[in-house]
């Protein structure tokens, strides 16, 4: 089964998709990516979860990537005597390391960490913005701050500081052993949250040991500060519009969304869009017309993949928010001015060979009528390159590593195909051809663009290409090999 659009569709499992048949329905709806929300659930529901999906890739034959979110240092405050306070605006209120119950005078913040960083005017923000403070005064085990939205707190909301870098470990206990148990499942992609510096993504990778690719989720001011940095270090990058919407003034976070799409294609890692995208689907079976107009914006600015939270994990509509997503995404892809803005935002290219060889595996695909451009690759990196060049025809991409082609479920564009291993070039033609034929690509009187790299089985040597055509006994006339 092919997908008849290049962007990619995550969808988060929960309790409203905890079964075969719901996952096995979403990925049919177009779902290419699973995501095991590690903030929900315990372990045996996470292993289950993932069990489902690789039925579903045994009974289908397709490669299926999951990503495993970790949790992330959680900032909260205690608890209220009666459960909730009301804080009114323009009042005093305390915030301390007192772990008695809270009032409407004071609450329990129970992470010292915080107020090491705190001064006056330093901006608090609770319960995802909805009550915020203002620091008048501090130490390293109390603050006392001015309310200036007001509302209802109750027990154990969680807390931003978007005015610091906080000296927080990268990882939690918990989701070190989060981390440990999902790369022991076999999962593709290690999302990390809160990411506040590339030392962080370091951390992470140090203790995956090469399990699994690393998501850096973008959703802290200071990791905008240093985006350039942890773009580096991590494999690929999530824009987590939540808590970035939260710590930053909302009219921010559009242009901050565009800059970091353009930088992961210039880096030829691949991006995904997430949050609130079609958030009305938890409830309705209908999207807003402001949110298919945010699904779209994600799309025309070339993010690799558009994400489903709640919409699927926890909502009444899950296959319906997945239908949606693939109907508005083949939608925009159909349009041609989705094309001129692609391609007018294609960036100047790197000066190595693979570089050059992609760039003209992309213009010989525009310029003559090649059906698709058929990658072999060991590391995937050559298919980031291919993608990052956003070609008008499909990208086929074959390895003989299952793992390798799971992760690969996540770039723009790309068809996952697992292969034999190859020793000659001659081999990979064939398999390119056999592969463009049967998935529906091309015919026998269709021609294909074939990159590989010479010695065979060698990452990062992608050296070669070679315009092939699909008939198979024609295929080595002129093969010198």
């Amino acid at each position: 089964m092919r997908r008849l659009r290049k962007v990619k569709i995550v969808a988060t499992l929960g309790p409203a998709s905890d079964d075969y048949k719901t996952v096995r329905a979403l990925w049919e709806a177009g779902a290419d990516v699973f995501r095991l929300n590690m903030s929900h659930g315990t372990h045996a529901d996470i292993a289950r979860r993932l069990t489902h999906v690789r039925e579903v890739e045994a009974a289908t034959g397709r490669p299926v990537a999951v990503i495993a979110d970790l949790q992330g240092p959680k900032l909260r405050v205690g608890t209220f005597a009666g459960g909730a306070a009301e804080l009114a605006e323009g009042a005093p209120f305390r915030l301390d390391l007192d772990p008695a119950e809270g009032d409407l005078r004071r609450v329990c913040l129970p992470h010292p960490e915080i107020f090491a960083v705190l001064g006056p005017g330093s901006r608090l923000f609770v319960n995802d913005g909805k009550i915020r403070l203002r620091v008048e005064a501090c130490g390293p085990d109390f603050a006392e701050c001015t309310v200036t939205a007001g509302g209802t707190l109750s027990n154990r909301k969680g807390v931003n500081v978007p005015d610091a870098v906080l000296p927080l470990a990268a990882l939690s206990e918990k989701d070190r052993a989060d981390l440990v148990f999902a790369c022991g499942l076999g999962v593709d992609w290690i999302a990390l949250s809160f990411v506040q510096r590339p030392e962080d993504v370091a951390e992470a990778r140090a203790l995956v040991s090469g399990r699994a690719a690393i998501i850096a989720k973008i959703e802290k001011p200071a990791a905008v500060g240093v985006f350039a940095e942890i773009l580096a270090a991590a494999d690929g990058i999530m824009v987590a519009r939540g808590d970035l919407g939260v710590e930053l003034p909302v009219e921010h976070v559009p242009p901050i969304q565009k800059r970091l799409l353009r930088a992961c294609r210039a880096a030829a890692k691949p991006v995904i869009v997430a949050t609130q995208m079609l958030e009305s689907m938890i409830e309705s079976p209908m999207p807003t017309r402001a949110e298919v107009s945010d699904v779209a914006a994600a799309i025309y600015e070339g993010a690799d993949a558009v994400m489903l939270s709640a919409e699927s994990a926890a909502g009444r509509h899950p296959v319906a928010a997945v239908r949606t997503m693939d109907a508005v995404a083949r939608e925009v892809e159909r349009d041609p001015t989705y094309t001129e803005i692609i391609e007018a935002s294609r960036q100047a290219k790197g000066a190595s060979v693979a570089d050059a060889i992609v760039a003209a595996a992309r213009e010989i695909a525009e310029t003559t009528d090649v059906r698709a451009i058929c990658c072999f690759t060991h590391s995937g990196t050559t298919v980031s390159l291919v993608a990052r060049e956003r070609p008008r025809v499909p990208i086929i991409a074959l390895t003989p590593f299952l793992h390798i082609a799971r992760r690969m479920c996540l770039i723009w564009g790309a068809h996952c195909e697992v292969t034999a291993e190859l020793g000659r070039f001659k081999q990979a033609v064939v398999n390119a051809a056999r592969a463009a034929r049967e998935h529906g690509f091309a015919t026998e009187a269709d021609r294909i663009v074939v990159t590989a790299g010479i010695p065979f089985n060698m990452p990062g040597s992608t050296n070669i290409l070679r315009v092939a055509p699909c008939e198979e006994r024609l295929i080595y006339r002129t093969d010198p090999e």
